[in-house]
């Protein structure tokens, strides 16, 4: 990517970071706010080990939604990830009780995940089909070849020294050290390096990215590469923390996943956000999830409000596209 086309996006995008730095500050805020009303009509909720599980069982959520907020900034989208998750879990958690080297059972998910959707990133590349129909069809082959494949069976028995998540870093859980790691790293990249920038430029304006240096191919088989090693590294922290492995997809996780990325300020029509609105999105929904149980609400609601966020969220960012586009017209 030439200078010329770093310093092109960069202005570009200027005007969109500021605006998702600020929509990170009222996600933080609102991760805080809801925590204190919610804890002040149920104290149990601000308890330490309801707070402590609420960011383990989570963190493998923001992780995967690293990697789908590139996917998505790129100008596409992934409906394959929950299903893949929950087949390179089987195959991890597999491979540990086989007696593979624990390393072995670590680092397969995440060449897999690189392999799978890169694969799929050329589809989507070279072959111009959209990425909902390729990954859509990803999404069946997966889950009815993990359901052909283990009829259905748990994966038990898994040897004590699988689990990394149990281990902690100066007492901190590992998979929060790892999603806060992930997310710091991912973000510092996106927007420094040139390869970053470049993701942008393309789900911005694609021909425009190409013009500037920019090969739009190869930057989407790159951002589907990367989606594919966070949704590996997610899948470790997911598999390590369980004791026993369904042979199952995730029910609803590719949503969540896409939620946590489009309510954390990732516009679904490419080119713009952050992974850390991301994350912090990832948590409040977490929370809200978690808060309806404290406040005896149906978690059937749960859905509803998941759906809610997302359509708010999608027509709050064409809005404001209407009305930068509106203001660019009447200079």
């Amino acid at each position: 990517m030439s200078a010329a086309a770093i310093a092109g996006a960069a202005r570009a995008q200027s005007g969109g970071l500021r605006r998702f730095a600020s929509q990170e500050a009222l996600l933080a805020l609102a991760v805080i706010g809801l925590a204190v009303v919610v804890g002040f009509i149920n104290p149990r909720f601000l308890a330490t080990r309801n707070l402590s599980d609420l960011l383990l069982g989570n963190a493998y959520i923001a992780i995967a939604a690293i990697g789908m907020s590139m996917v998505i900034i790129s100008g596409n989208i992934d409906i394959s990830v929950g299903a893949l998750i929950g087949v390179l879990a089987t195959i991890s958690g597999s491979l540990a009780v086989a007696g593979a080297p624990i390393l072995v059972s670590w680092l397969v998910p995440l060449v897999l995940g690189v392999a799978v959707m890169a694969a799929q990133g050329a589809i989507v590349a070279y072959l111009r089909i959209p990425a909902i129909v390729v990954t859509l069809g990803m999404l069946s082959i997966l889950k009815g070849g993990l359901i052909s494949v283990t009829g259905g069976k748990w994966i038990t028995d898994l040897p004590q020294n699988f689990h990394l998540a149990d281990l902690a870093v100066l007492n901190v859980p590992m998979p929060v050290v790892i999603m806060v790691l992930a997310t710091a790293l991912a973000a510092v990249w996106m927007r420094y390096s040139a390869s970053g920038r470049a993701i942008y430029a393309t789900g911005g304006n694609a021909e425009a990215a190409r013009l500037c240096g920019v090969n739009p191919q190869r930057t989407v088989v790159m951002v589907f590469a990367l989606h594919g090693f966070f949704a590996g590294i997610a899948t470790l922290v997911y598999a390590t923390q369980l004791r026993v492995i369904q042979s199952t997809t995730p029910p609803g996780l590719e949503l969540t996943v896409i939620t946590a990325s489009v309510v954390g300020g990732v516009s679904i029509l490419g080119g713009v956000g952050t992974v850390v609105g991301s994350t912090l999105a990832a948590i409040l929904i977490a929370e809200i999830t978690s808060a309806l149980v404290f406040i005896n609400v149906s978690p059937y609601w749960t859905d509803a409000l998941r759906g809610g966020l997302i359509l708010a969220t999608v027509i709050a960012d064409i809005l404001r596209r209407q009305r930068r586009a509106a203001r660019g017209w009447s200079k």
